[in-house]
């Protein structure tokens, strides 16, 4: 029988749910103890948690979401990573912080044009997951997408080019700084607008099932989906989230928490902060893990990824990160509380790893600044090669269009205006 909306029953519903423990345990969802989140002067608490694969996802029992997945507690004299392992990811993180220094340089320089946005900061979320995929397996990214490209091993070359404009890069001088592609490395684009990548995520990561289940092809592609905090309050966001925990689908939603939706506090934009939370609302594991931290990123992605080869689902992972630049290069950067930049910059992802190298006697100073001097070289090399490489020519400017009706990009002759020498005339000339 039907009963009236009533105030009184809405409040004592919600009042419930912060009541007593037992209440709490009775629900469909249960929620993980309060976190030191979003910009807290607490560190992150390392309580032991179940494991991804522990969390029943079955839609006929309840659903618990984790706050933090940590291995259960190691002997003191083991460690997270071997030498190999860490040299990579130390290399990795390096290419990309300094790759994103050089786009600076280059970008005061005049030498790149349009908005672009720096990784600088949030490189173990990138390196953390990326690292563990295998070449089939695909990425998709947003409009800060460069460091995913080299990550997933788009070469420093290919992705400079694309940045110069010129015919040598990745999308051959067409996609720019939000638009790194490659087929070649299943790179499936950043994205310029909000949440526009993770439907083509969920497209990718269903391909994949349907390789496996309906073509009986030997398919463990999995398919990784980063964004950011702002593209949460989306209806892409939840749409794919509900397909995807559906049809259990090969993918992991990736949340890159940088706090800043441009100049939006993520504080002051959305209802809960606690984005993992909408993880088990949907049938997934709903994990957060300190961003800052490749070793406790690559920890969970692990896990995640795991599931994901394994035909157990999707998973919703959110990193605590920050970006140190401004949203884009043409962002002051002055909206930010300069203590608590201070704050996450104290907690470089880059430093701590090193920190963690030297002190585990994993490598010394001289094989890190190596490695250092090794990057640095491949940078300068891939601004000297995308400098000296050809622009697109006229006829590219039309190519890939699916439709050019007569009088927009064809001329009364039949023929493509850009091929007309005057097509430019009194436009800049770049």
């Amino acid at each position: 029988m039907a009963t009236a909306f009533s105030p009184t029953k809405l409040t004592a519903t919600v009042s419930s749910l912060h009541g007593s423990q037992e209440n709490r345990l009775s629900l469909p969802i249960r929620l993980a103890p309060p976190s030191s989140f979003l910009g807290s002067t607490r560190s992150l608490s390392l309580h032991s948690s179940p494991k991804l694969n522990h969390v029943n996802v079955s839609r006929r029992s309840p659903v618990v979401g984790v706050q933090e997945v940590v291995k259960q507690k190691k002997p003191t004299n083991s460690l997270l990573i071997t030498k190999e392992e860490g040299l990579e990811l130390y290399e990795d993180m390096i290419l990309g912080r300094s790759f994103e220094d050089m786009c600076a340089q280059m970008y005061y320089r005049g030498k790149m044009f349009g908005f672009v946005h720096l990784y600088n900061g949030q490189e173990a979320v990138s390196t953390g997951f990326i690292k563990l995929l295998t070449k089939t397996d695909s990425v998709v990214s947003t409009y800060r997408d460069h460091v995913h490209a080299l990550s997933k091993g788009v070469s420093a070359r290919a992705v400079m080019s694309e940045l110069f404009g010129k015919v040598t890069g990745c999308c051959r001088g067409q996609g720019g700084s939000m638009h790194m592609f490659s087929k070649e490395h299943n790179m499936l684009g950043g994205f310029a607008f909000i949440g526009e990548g993770i439907p083509v995520a969920t497209g990718a990561a269903f391909t994949s099932k349907y390789k496996r289940e309906v073509l009986k092809q030997n398919c463990e592609d999995v398919t990784v989906a980063f964004f950011g905090d702002g593209t949460c309050n989306n209806g892409q966001f939840y749409e794919c989230l509900n397909m995807a925990a559906l049809w259990k689908l090969p993918i992991i939603f990736v949340v890159e928490n940088n706090l800043w939706a441009i100049g939006m506090s993520h504080l002051r934009a959305t209802s809960d902060p606690e984005i993992w939370k909408k993880g088990p609302a949907f049938g997934m594991p709903g994990v957060h893990v300190d961003g800052m931290d490749v070793l406790k990123v690559r920890d969970v992605a692990k896990e995640a990824v795991t599931r994901a080869r394994r035909g157990e689902g999707p998973t919703l992972v959110e990193c605590e990160t920050y970006r140190f630049r401004g949203h884009s290069l043409a962002d002051p950067d002055e909206l930010r509380d300069a203590a608590e930049k201070a704050k996450y910059a104290a907690r470089d992802p880059i430093t701590a790893l090193k920190k963690y190298l030297t002190e585990n006697k994993l490598a010394n100073e001289a094989e890190l600044k190596s490695i250092e001097k090794k990057i640095d070289e491949l940078v300068e090399e891939a601004v000297e090669f995308a400098d000296a490489s050809p622009q697109p020519g006229r006829s590219q400017l039309l190519e890939n269009v699916f439709a050019d009706p007569k009088g927009f990009g064809i001329g009364p002759d039949g023929r493509y205006r850009c091929e007309d020498p005057k097509f430019t005339e009194g436009t800049a000339q770049v």
